[in-house]
């Protein structure tokens, strides 16, 4: 991702910033400009709470070029304690561990970087909760 494109999505990635809107409170990640629940176009900003659980799951066995080195890996669906769905990689725990109603936390992980001297990208990533 180029670094103009980058930056512009910090809030989102680095501080989970989402909008709700002012008129019905539908939430939406990442922001948007216009509500698709009644049409408003007033929003607020607020960060979302970092836990949630998997909806749904897959391993990853044959990825794209740009994640060939981390193959196989897995990938969920997470709903939110704020009721936003995410899709993200899940780490930090065996295949066999990850099913539907796991809770995680979002934790700011390296997703991929750009060459051996290239931009170095930043994202969110789920780690399972552990009792």
């Amino acid at each position: 991702m180029p670094p103009a494109r980058s930056w512009r999505s910090y809030p989102q990635t680095y501080r989970l910033e989402a909008g709700r809107c002012t008129s019905c409170g539908a939430v939406y990640f990442p922001p948007r400009l216009i509500c698709s629940q009644c049409k408003g176009r007033e929003f607020e900003t607020f960060s979302m709470k970092r836990t949630g659980k998997v909806l749904t799951h897959t391993v990853i066995r044959t990825p794209s070029a740009a994640f060939a080195g981390d193959a196989p890996f897995a990938v969920a669906i997470v709903e939110m304690d704020d009721g936003v769905r995410l899709t993200t990689q899940v780490v930090d725990a065996d295949f066999e561990e990850i099913r539907i109603g796991l809770p995680v936390k979002l934790e700011f992980r390296r997703v991929y970087s750009e060459g051996d001297a290239g931009v170095i990208n930043y994202g969110y990533k789920a780690v399972p909760v552990r009792s």
